[in-house]
């Protein structure tokens, strides 16, 4: 993921040279990537720097992580965080930001292929969920560290809640007849109840099989817009 967030910019030899020498920096930064591009080094500074912010902000919550945790995470110096951010806050803010985006892509990505709003539906929260599983650390910061953090992050956790609810509203509304238009209420209630138990399976560490909650997500989503009847076949949709 780290590579990943690099981008394009580097040749291939360089970004595996630094894919083999961090694999075998053991939670450090290791001493020989100096032999590559300093902006590529200063890249791969910043995204460990990010990483451990996530990790630190996971284990210990925002309140109590120091500079110091993250630094021991990522094993770079205090002068190198500070050529890359300001304060604590600003590194969580960045590592919010970029975690973000990531979880916009991926959801936005798998609803390209579905086949109608319910579809659609589907295969986001499908992806919601395996985001959850595979980066937990930015999931728990995204979910539950952002309502204790600065007032900076509630401002970005309630946009990025209010980008899903448009999102959803605006396709339903695309397939519903013009005389029945939903309420913008539904697909915000939908989006909150979804963000409220995973802060709930998350804040008490029980994150390990989210996946499973696909089919009761989609008969809660499904209800308010189709009723009982259509919501059921999301239930019996996954014992087929």
């Amino acid at each position: 993921m780290l590579l990943a967030a690099l981008g394009d910019g580097w040749s291939q030899a360089d970004i595996n040279s630094a894919a083999d020498l961090l694999s075998g920096g053991e939670g450090q930064f290791p001493s020989g990537i100096r032999s590559l591009p300093p902006d590529l080094v200063s890249a791969v500074q910043r995204e460990r720097l990010l990483a451990a912010m996530l990790r630190a902000t996971a284990q210990l919550g925002y309140r109590e992580v120091s500079v110091q945790d993250v630094l021991d995470r990522a094993g770079v110096s205090r002068p190198t965080f500070y050529e890359h951010f300001g304060n604590k806050e600003d590194c969580f803010m960045a590592a919010f930001d970029t975690a973000s985006a990531r979880l916009r892509t991926r959801l936005e990505t798998a609803g390209e292929d579905g086949n109608g709003w319910r579809e659609r539906l589907r295969l986001s929260i499908e992806a919601l969920l395996r985001f959850v599983g595979e980066e937990p650390d930015a999931a728990m910061t995204l979910i539950v560290d952002a309502r204790a953090a600065c007032p900076d992050a509630l401002t970005r956790r309630d946009e990025l809640l209010d980008h899903f609810t448009s999102c959803l509203d605006s396709q339903v509304r695309a397939e519903a007849p013009s005389d029945s238009a939903p309420t913008a209420i539904a697909a915000a209630g939908i989006v909150g109840g979804i963000e409220a138990l995973l802060y709930s399976r998350l804040n008490r560490g029980e994150a390990d099989d989210v996946e499973s909650l696909l089919p009761s997500l989609m008969y809660f989503a499904v209800l308010p817009y189709e009723g009982h009847e259509a919501a059921s076949e999301e239930l019996l949709a996954s014992v087929l």
